[in-house]
C-alpha cells in the first residue's frame, strides 16, 4: 500500500527568480533549485513547513506536456501572522496589489487580501 507524504502546492510562473523573491521577503526560505547553476526551472521554497514549489511554464510544457496558466486566481495562498494590518500595509507599501483591506470575517478573524507577481491571492489572516 503507498501512502502520501509532505504536501506541497506548485505555482506557475513566467519568472522564477521575482516570484521566488517575493517569496523570500515573506520569510520563506530556498531549499530546492534545478538546475543548481543558470536560470532556473523550478525553485522550492518553505516556511514553517509549508512548501511551495514555483515552476517554470515553459518547462512545464516542455518537460511534462502540460499546459499551465501562468497568471492569475488559480490558488490562493494562506498565510497566517500575529499583525494582519502590519503585513497587509507593508506589502501594499512594497508594490503588492491591495485586493481588499484587512476587515473581520466570522466574527473572530481579521483577514486582508494581496497577491503575488503571478497574481495568486495571499490571504493574510490572524485570530482576533
Amino acid at each position: 500500500m503507498w501512502t502520501f507524504r509532505s504536501p506541497q502546492v506548485i505555482l506557475f510562473s513566467d519568472d522564477l527568480l521575482r516570484a521566488a523573491a517575493f517569496y523570500t521577503r515573506l520569510g520563506f526560505r530556498e531549499t530546492f533549485r534545478v538546475p543548481t547553476d543558470g536560470e532556473p526551472v523550478h525553485i522550492d521554497l518553505v516556511l514553517d513547513g509549508y512548501k511551495i514549489g514555483i515552476a517554470s511554464v515553459a518547462s512545464t510544457r516542455e518537460d511534462h506536456g502540460l499546459d499551465p496558466v501562468a497568471e492569475g486566481q488559480r490558488v490562493a495562498v494562506v498565510l497566517w501572522t500575529d499583525d494582519t494590518t502590519a503585513a497587509y500595509e507593508g506589502l501594499v507599501a512594497g508594490g503588492a496589489p491591495a485586493l481588499a483591506p484587512p476587515h473581520v470575517w466570522l466574527g473572530r478573524l481579521l483577514i486582508a487580501w494581496t497577491a503575488d507577481p503571478d497574481g495568486n491571492p495571499i490571504q493574510i489572516v490572524q485570530f482576533r
